[in-house]
């Protein structure tokens, strides 16, 4: 954690546009708690059987606002593709007295985002990896500032440029 105030930072953004490669980088160079909610989904679904529907959601916010208050900072990876499941982030930092950032993954060329999609195989036991017409078929809300509350949007074309500039969003170059 730097500074005193620890921070939320939400990275958030369409399936196959980087979200867990950015999220990830960030939590190992920040030292920052790393929170992934499909992971959640996946360990609820291989328990219950079923779609867990928005409790991956609410269990990765309980383990966020527990970790923001012990004073440490956390990364989540999340989908939030409609404006229900964005913000909720805000909240949670502000029950923490934490700070907020959100970073929004965005993938401009269409072809190297089917490529990404398609090449994409599960990293979890249980996890539904979306197809292709699955993610373009799937509701996906653009972040509105008004509705949605402050975001950065970070191209994702090149992990790394994606990882400075989220880097210099937070602060920390």
């Amino acid at each position: 954690m730097s500074g005193e105030v620890a921070r939320l930072i939400v990275v958030v953004g369409r399936p196959g546009t980087g979200k867990t490669t950015l999220a990830r980088a960030l939590s190992e160079r920040l030292g920052a708690m790393y929170l992934r909610v499909d992971a959640v989904e996946a360990a609820l679904r291989r328990v219950q059987g079923h779609d867990p529907g928005v409790a991956g959601y609410a269990v990765v916010h309980e383990l966020a606002e527990a970790n923001l208050r012990l004073g440490r900072d956390v990364v989540v990876d999340a989908v939030c593709p409609v404006p229900e499941a964005r913000g909720s982030w805000v909240v949670t930092a502000a029950a923490a007295g934490a700070e907020v950032t959100v970073l929004v993954t965005h993938l401009p060329d269409d072809r190297e985002h089917e490529r990404r999609v398609t090449q994409r195989r599960p990293d979890l036991a249980g996890q539904h990896v979306p197809t292709w017409p699955e993610v373009r078929a799937a509701r996906w809300e653009p972040w509105d500032r008004a509705r949605d509350g402050p975001s950065t949007e970070v191209d994702t074309t090149s992990s790394g440029a994606a990882l400075e500039r989220a880097l210099r969003v937070l602060g920390q170059t």
